[in-house]
């Protein structure tokens, strides 16, 4: 049976936040940023590549 507890003991007993959460994020908007910067290099080189073959 669960004891009730009072509004100060509930408060003591939440749990705090973590710099995981934070260190997660970091590395997924990290992630986003390599990944968007090769898609962008490719598209570059790709471009060049083209108009290179184009005035051949």
């Amino acid at each position: 049976m669960a004891v009730p507890l009072t509004r100060r003991e509930a408060e003591a007993q939440a749990p705090t936040s973590t710099r995981k959460a934070d260190l997660h994020g970091f590395a997924f908007l990290a992630t986003i940023a390599v990944v968007m910067t090769a898609w962008i290099g490719a598209l570059v080189w790709a471009a060049m590549a083209f108009l290179t073959w184009l005035v051949s």
